[in-house]
């Protein structure tokens, strides 16, 4: 039996992602220029249709007081044609059902995190944010991991918990369609800053906050973030990165555009395997992390949403649309839904946040949904507030949408 949370919890309001990834990113970092002709006409149009439904409450379905929504939605089909649905908070578990519309969250942990001390065990704070199947059963998995220094003894030089916040995307696997989700080991790091945890603390450090992973052709893709660095005889700059692999089964072949090839690699500075010289090349229009990315089955082309706070190169705070051929050039980003997100200040926010979008098709032909025809769904979290306190009443909703695109 389920039971509810509480009306809020000290772990919620210290939610490692959802009042520090996105809101640091945009408030510390130095994003790409928007790259886009504002005068150019739009790839495509999305139209939001009909009311919300719930795929989730929080103080109605939840597990524990750990359940709750904190990561865009992904999706996948097992071998037996189930939905298996993951977004949730670092004690992992998956929503199941025969489609979207009949969901429930299942109580069996698929992946724990262990908070452990040890940055090199890359075995934190751990989030399912990716997965790849070709069969349904045999699961790549791609993790959201931070390692939270200022919980450990000795590890923070810094009081402040962002202070210490050290991001890597680590990968996981699953053999029985998502039942168990386990980490490679010694860990398998995909992206992680090529420095130590405790170089340059004071600041959020890392890649952070995957996409959804997407196929074209032999190519699997998905979106990275990262905060960026200097360090002698390392430069990155900030932004959202394009990682680009021909085997997701197998994590070390992953690797980040740099503006004329795939070529760059960050496994991190505690295995084996010795970080790249190359810089990853950040792809614009993207101000933050990318929600979700699908392909347009009847034109080809790439759809990606996002949130954003209002500012010179978005009008209004809420979630964004873009549209490309090929994954780097994208068009003018264009409201979806309007409304005060996570970077936007809680205290001053009136009702609800809105955070996390994702796009899926339930009639999508992929076992991944990583494409869409002319109808899909919009997925997204809803977070009530209390005072300048996000908590943990989180909702886990699904909206209707139309897809248009022009030849």
């Amino acid at each position: 039996m389920t039971r509810p949370l509480p009306r809020s919890s000290a772990r919620a309001r210290r939610s490692p992602r959802i009042v520090a990834a996105l809101v640091v990113a945009l408030a510390n970092l130095v994003w790409p220029d928007a790259g886009w002709a504002r005068g150019d006409p739009p790839l495509s149009a999305l139209t939001l249709i009909g009311a919300p439904k719930p795929l989730f409450r929080a103080t109605r379905d939840a597990c524990d007081g750990v359940d709750v929504p904190d990561a865009s939605a992904r999706a996948f089909r097992d071998a037996a044609g189930t939905v298996v649905l993951f977004g949730m908070h670092y004690r992992n578990r998956a929503l199941r059902g025969p489609d979207f519309d009949r969901l429930k969250l299942d109580c069996a942990v698929v992946l724990d995190s262990a908070g452990d001390a040890d940055p090199a065990r890359y075995d934190d704070r751990s989030w399912v944010t990716a997965t790849w199947t070709e069969d349904g059963t045999a699961v790549a998995a791609l993790l959201h991991h931070e390692y939270q220094a200022n919980t450990h003894a000795g590890r923070c030089r810094l009081p402040a918990y962002l202070a210490c916040w050290y991001n890597s995307i680590v990968a996981a696997s699953s053999t029985d369609g998502g039942r168990t989700i386990r980490r490679a080991v010694p860990p398998v790091v995909v992206a992680a800053a090529p420095f130590a945890q405790e170089v340059d603390q004071g600041r959020h450090r890392g890649f952070f906050n995957p996409s959804n992973i997407v196929a074209d052709g032999r190519w699997r893709y998905v979106f990275a973030s990262t905060t960026g660095w200097s360090q002698p005889g390392r430069k990155q700059e900030a932004g959202v990165c394009l990682f680009r692999s021909d085997d997701p089964s197998d994590p070390a072949r992953w690797r980040a555009w740099t503006g004329t090839g795939f070529e760059a690699r960050f496994p991190g500075p505690y295995g084996k395997a010795r970080p790249g010289p190359d810089a990853c090349k950040p792809v614009a229009p993207f101000p933050t992390p990318v929600g979700a990315v699908v392909r347009h089955r009847a034109t080809g082309a790439w759809i990606a949403v996002f949130m954003a706070k209002a500012s010179a190169a978005f009008p209004r705070s809420g979630f964004y649309w873009t549209s490309s051929r090929d994954l780097l050039a994208w068009d003018q980003p264009r409201l979806l839904m309007a409304g005060a997100t996570l970077y936007d200040d809680a205290c001053t926010a009136s009702g609800r946040l809105i955070a996390y979008p994702s796009l899926l098709d339930p009639a999508a032909e992929g076992r991944n949904f990583d494409d869409a025809g002319d109808a899909a769904l919009l997925t997204y979290v809803t977070l009530r507030t209390e005072g300048c306190t996000v908590t943990s009443d989180r909702d886990l909703l699904s909206q209707r949408l139309s897809i248009k695109v022009w030849p």
